[in-house]
């Protein structure tokens, strides 16, 4: 039972997952400023996104005639909330950084190509026999 955990541990999965939890950790206050911003911007275009109260309903009064009621629109107002944040880090963190990748990657294929192995054989062994028919 210890050798699987031990095997389990040292494959690298847990540390590149544990580095995710912390990076992710401290790219959250990131993310949260610009959710902030875009939905504050949404909230002056559009108003507030919330639904909560859409599709209220009760099944049971209390017995001071109040009802008991259940939202089943805070989930559409959660999933709303969830499409915006992830259209946010998408445009404005994701797509960036694969653009810039990109023109990184286009960059180094433009480098001239440094030779092989064999073609740096073959100039050694150029260079060589010219310099035995001195």
């Amino acid at each position: 039972m210890l050798k699987g955990f031990k095997k389990f541990i040292s494959q690298g999965n847990v540390i590149d997952l544990a580095v995710a939890v912390i990076i992710g950790n401290a790219f959250k206050p990131i993310v949260d400023k610009v959710t902030e911003t875009i939905m504050g911007i949404i909230g002056q275009v559009i108003g507030s996104p919330n639904f909560d109260s859409v599709g209220k309903f009760s099944l049971l009064s209390n017995p001071q005639g109040d009802a008991d009621y259940i939202y089943p629109g805070a989930i559409l107002t959660q999933v709303i909330n969830f499409l915006l944040i992830a259209a946010a880090v998408y445009f404005c963190i994701v797509l960036p950084m694969n653009k810039f990748k990109e023109r990184m990657k286009k960059s180094e294929s433009e480098a001239p190509a440094e030779p092989t192995d064999v073609e740096l054989l073959t100039e050694i062994r150029d260079l060589l026999a010219a310099q035995k028919q001195r």
